[in-house]
């Protein structure tokens, strides 16, 4: 590309900082260093006052005032602990009472977001450590209330270590890999419902209740694991080696669960009685803010009804204090949002169209619906119960963008943003402080703290390093509107545009029921880098994406992609429409469910794509994993023609362009025989398409540069079908 020494776009007063030469992007820093810089996690005090913090080099936990930001005093130092040889940590987790914390190190992932390491008790007064257990690496520790004991899981079983007496013992003994598992969740619970843990203290600090999963029924996948080249598994050399775990897929035999209560005094454990069908799912438990409250929140195996009980945990007994049912599925994004108070606690629900809040009683009772309008609630921050407001993040200010309000003890609803674009809060414990963030297209990420109000205070983080560093290179993203069924969409034109030449066009999607990909927020990554080589890249968010209410997002329901691909086929069109684009040569791209999307679009009739690439598809809901695929198609025996259409291996015979599918071998959620399921589909049909294999590499596909190379290989690839 030819590139001017002076910008030749004139670009808004909202992009003064980014005018300027024209200087080049790098695959590499689109590749692995496209993101601004992030606080580091702020634990709030009991007070709401002060915050605990991790410096940057894991040595010390310092405590900093909210309001100043002035740093009050170093917590735990690293060079100051006896008896201990760890310079460097990776977290901490205070007590309730402030006086003691847990500090981890050595991690050890177990699944995308699941981690087991080595805790250490830290004795603030008396700067002594301890290690948690002596036994063997921890999962999930949560300290009891009253900061005496601290409780965790083992190689499937739960544990409490007794602080005052040194001692730990065993809750359960009956964990065993593959089979049962006490207190933290399976593979499918972890990945679909975000739970990582379910250990919960009733506030008395008397029992202990947790979730026991039996998957010894679910049926185990496994794939094999080679030495490869990045941090090389030397074991496997010359044999490769295997990884194994219970996987249920679409209509499979999933893992029974049910909670359990422990007696901290006797010892004694007890199965509640929590009504629920035999194959549904318990995706959250937690205590009320008294001790005979624990809240258990279920879910039929169709997702399309939600129960909240409050259970007894001494005498087992449930009473039903809320449900929730829908026409298509049960977001668990809502349980989430669920929050208990003394008197009353709040849920979220899409009853009315929208997504919104709403208070009930103790009892079930309702009180109010706290929110309402055509926008939806996207987060909720929580309660303060002085000012008797309600804190949440909506799309009050158009789907595009993400707006901070309150909404008052009248119902007034007002605002805590300042700035049209994408915003976000962190609360303090007393709800009086608040880490806003903001970005926008032309916008890094800067961070302020606010009071309740919303007055900036000061600014914690605002990447100005970060914007200097991409001031000049930026191509800029505008939005658009595909007529065909109102779709929002972005476009981004390479820097030197010149609306006399015709342009090949990658078009990017995810299209996931509930996703969004067009937002007003600040994005670097490899298709700006594209926009630079001479693309326009084009982003529209199909029917069943999120953000636009509900019968918005289910008219996908029990038919996944065929109105994505619909939409993508018209998107397509429209953009081939315009002037300054080679109709002939537009390509679509997407990763995992867009993976799935660029495969079904490229085979929907009246498609126009000369090139496609597909990073970790599925290609067949029934070899995605039940909780994900149910959710949106039902189970294979009660929707098997809604399957069948939705299958991408299915519709290899209408296959129009030319293809690239990758995968990483140890991909544990889109599993790769997905891919190799498709390619040899595709080979019996004689169609030709191309194949990219990353061994060892699981759904990210990244790590050791790996990014840079497969964004490199996607780019040629696009080059020798788009621009040739």
């Amino acid at each position: 590309m030819e590139y001017r020494r002076f910008c030749a776009v004139v670009m808004s007063v909202a992009v003064v900082a980014f005018s300027g030469f024209c200087q080049k992007l790098t695959l590499e820093e689109c590749s692995l260093e496209s993101r601004p810089s992030a606080p580091a996690e702020m634990i709030s005090d009991s007070t709401g006052e002060t915050y605990f913090m991790l410096s940057a080099d894991g040595s010390c936990v310092e405590r900093f005032d909210y309001k100043t930001g002035e740093k009050i005093s170093d917590v735990m130092v690293s060079e100051n602990l006896r008896d201990c040889d760890v310079t460097s940590w990776d977290g901490f987790i205070m007590s309730p009472n402030e006086r003691l914390m847990l500090l981890y190190t050595d991690v050890e992932p177990v699944y995308r977001n699941s981690f087991k390491a080595s805790y250490y008790v830290y004795d603030i007064m008396r700067n002594n450590i301890k290690p948690l257990s002596e036994n063997g690496a921890q999962e999930v520790p949560v300290f009891s209330p009253d900061s005496r004991m601290v409780a965790f899981v083992r190689d499937n079983n739960v544990f409490v270590a007794k602080l005052d007496y040194g001692t730990e013992l065993a809750v359960t003994k009956d964990g065993e890999k593959n089979k049962i598992i006490n207190g933290v969740p399976d593979w499918v619970y972890q990945e679909e419902f975000g739970m990582l843990s379910s250990l919960t203290w009733s506030p008395d600090n008397l029992m202990l209740a947790f979730i026991k999963w039996d998957e010894s029924e679910v049926p185990t996948y496994g794939f094999p694991l080679y030495k490869g080249e990045c941090e090389p598994l030397e074991q496997y050399a010359y044999y490769p080696g295997r990884f194994e775990y219970k996987y249920p897929v679409a209509g499979e035999t999933n893992s029974t669960v049910k909670v359990v209560s422990y007696d901290v005094e006797t010892r004694a454990l007890k199965t509640m009685n929590v009504p629920m069908d035999a194959d549904g799912y318990i995706n959250k438990i937690e205590f009320g803010k008294t001790p005979e409250r624990l809240m258990v929140n279920t879910l039929n195996r169709n997702q399309n009804e939600m129960r909240l009980y409050a259970v007894n945990p001494r005498s087992a007994m449930a009473k039903l204090v809320y449900s929730d049912k829908s026409d298509s599925w049960i977001d668990p994004s809502l349980t989430e949002m669920t929050r208990y108070y003394d008197s009353f606690f709040v849920v979220a629900s899409e009853r009315d169209g929208y997504r919104h809040l709403y208070q009930y009683s103790n009892a079930g009772a309702l009180m109010k619906q706290l929110t309402k309008g055509a926008w939806e609630v996207t987060d909720f921050y929580g309660y303060d119960a002085d000012d008797k407001r309600f804190y949440f993040q909506s799309t009050e200010e158009g789907e595009l963008n993400r707006t901070l309000s309150y909404v008052d003890a009248k119902g007034e609803v007002k605002r805590l943003s300042e700035k049209v674009g994408t915003n976000s809060a962190v609360f303090s414990n007393n709800m009086k402080y608040f880490v806003r963030g903001f970005s926008d297209v032309n916008t890094p990420d800067v961070y302020d703290m606010c009071n309740a109000k919303g007055k900036k205070l000061r600014t914690v983080l605002d990447n100005a390093g970060y914007s200097e560093r991409f001031a000049g290179k930026m191509p800029v993203k505008e939005f658009f509107t595909v007529t065909d069924y109102g779709l929002n969409g972005y476009m981004i034109k390479p820097q030197d545009f010149d609306a006399s030449k015709k342009y090949p066009v990658i078009m990017y999607q995810y299209s996931g029921p509930g996703s969004q990909l067009v937002l007003n927020r600040w994005e670097l990554d490899w298709l700006h880098y594209a926009a630079q080589e001479g693309y326009i890249v084009v982003c529209v968010d199909g029917r069943g994406t999120g953000g636009r209410g509900k019968e918005f997002a289910s008219v996908v329901y029990k038919q996944l992609g065929k109105y994505e691909s619909i939409d993508q086929v018209a998107a397509a069109k429209y953009v081939a429409s315009l002037p300054y684009v080679d109709s002939s040569k537009i390509g679509i791209f997407g990763w995992s469910y867009g993976g799935y999307e660029t495969l079904m679009a490229m085979t929907q009739q009246g498609n126009n794509f000369a090139a496609g690439v597909a990073v970790a598809p599925v290609t067949d809901w029934r070899y995605y994993d039940s909780v994900y695929s149910e959710r949106f198609m039902r189970t294979p025996q009660q929707n098997e023609s809604g399957y069948e259409s939705s299958s991408a291996i299915n519709r290899i015979g209408d296959l129009k362009g030319r293809l690239l599918i990758i995968t990483g071998t140890a991909d544990d959620n889109v599993h790769a025989s997905n891919t190799f399921e498709y390619v040899a589909k595709a080979v019996a049909m004689n169609k030709i398409l191309d194949m990219m294999v990353y061994p060892n590499k699981n759904h990210h596909i990244n790590g050791c540069q790996t990014r840079y190379a497969l964004y490199s290989k996607i780019l040629d690839f696009f080059d020798t079908r788009l621009k040739n």
